[in-house]
């Protein structure tokens, strides 16, 4: 008996064995092949114009600025302007193909409409960003049937606590990092994934090196001679209450920061430091609660529906996509998505 059950240990150690690397395969590929990342891939708004120039025939130019100005002179930007170091949201991203689409059929460009919006989306693409802005009516490919499942609360659970709170991202945050967020209610395709939004962080400035250069992308817009520091707020921006950037041409719908070319000077400048006050946000450990974090929000489970706010409801996903809903109470910003500005600190309005 003893011999037999020494046998029978030694092929089920072989066993697990064998089994190991294909355990560890699939623990490596927690969001499956194909699957939106918990973080979106970060591209700046400056970096997205200098790529896009001259993919529409519009020239070239390294100086963001100088890009983000001719797209603006062809019409071709997001709804408020372009904000340098602002991040590319699945939302701008639909406005500049509206935008795009608009100036191939004035004749501004020397391609036509598909091309067009062709090279948009390949400019979008290098950076690793595969969005496509949901239009009711249209037929979209489904989900591949080899694709993985949506990563589940642990596993986003332990990116927040190994790699921080993502700026953006399309997941519900974790109970504890919620309150750090806005709802945007955008929907939106990445491939056959069907979103009916997503969420930004209230408040972010993030380092980023890109070809050996230090970036930065961030909400905060700093102007130190007169000691006052603009915040974009993503649900305002969405909104269209917001402070403008390069190319807008009617700016009786936007707030005015008092500063003169402030388009120029504050929202695409150079910048030499970082903001006064800006800190990273510490996870809060595995287990515990964020410092500062008030509890999750009634009890409810996160990946329920979002409570509409201003009568605005969350559709269902179209055939053939599969749909992640925010938690519970993810209407939008808790500061509002209104104006106001704040003196020398917070800042002031949304984008």
């Amino acid at each position: 008996m003893k011999r037999l059950s020494l046998g029978a240990v030694r092929v089920s150690i072989i066993s697990m064995l064998l089994l190991l690397p294909a355990m560890v395969h699939a623990q490596s590929e927690e969001t499956g092949a194909g699957t939106p990342p918990i973080g979106q891939p970060l591209l700046r708004e400056g970096a997205l114009a200098v790529k896009l120039l001259p993919a529409l025939g519009l020239g070239t130019s390294e100086d963001e600025a100088e890009a983000e100005s001719r797209l603006g002179e062809a019409g071709i930007t997001p709804r408020n302007g372009w904000i340098a170091d602002y991040p590319v949201t699945p939302d701008i991203i639909g406005e500049l193909q509206k935008a795009v689409s608009e100036a191939a059929e004035a004749g501004k460009l020397s391609i036509g409409k598909e091309e067009a919006l062709k090279r948009l989306d390949g400019a979008v693409a290098e950076a690793g960003l595969a969005v496509k802005p949901h239009v009711n009516g249209e037929t979209y490919e489904a989900k591949p049937t080899d694709a993985e499942k949506y990563p589940n609360p642990t596993v986003v659970e332990k990116y927040y606590y190994e790699e921080g709170p993502p700026v953006v991202t399309y997941y519900a945050p974790p109970p504890n990092y919620y309150y750090l967020y806005s709802w945007v209610p955008y929907p939106f395709w990445w491939t056959g994934f069907w979103f009916p939004g997503f969420f930004v962080l209230n408040d972010f400035h993030r380092t980023v090196f890109i070809n050996k250069r230090v970036v930065f992308v961030s909400n905060h817009f700093n102007d130190v001679r007169v000691h006052r520091v603009f915040r974009i707020d993503p649900v305002g921006r969405f909104r269209g209450r917001t402070f403008a950037g390069i190319g807008v041409t009617h700016r009786r719908d936007f707030i005015s920061t008092g500063v003169p070319r402030s388009d120029r000077r504050i929202f695409n400048g150079p910048r030499t430091r970082a903001i006064p006050g800006a800190r990273a946000i510490t996870p809060s450990p595995r287990g515990g609660r964020a410092i500062g974090a008030p509890p999750s929000r009634g009890g409810r489970a996160i990946g329920a529906p979002p409570s509409s706010r201003g009568g605005r409801s969350i559709s269902p996903a179209p055939r053939g996509g599969r749909m992640v809903a925010p938690p519970s109470g993810g209407g939008g910003s808790r500061r509002g998505g209104g104006g106001g500005e704040r003196r020398g600190g917070g800042g002031g309005g949304g984008r």
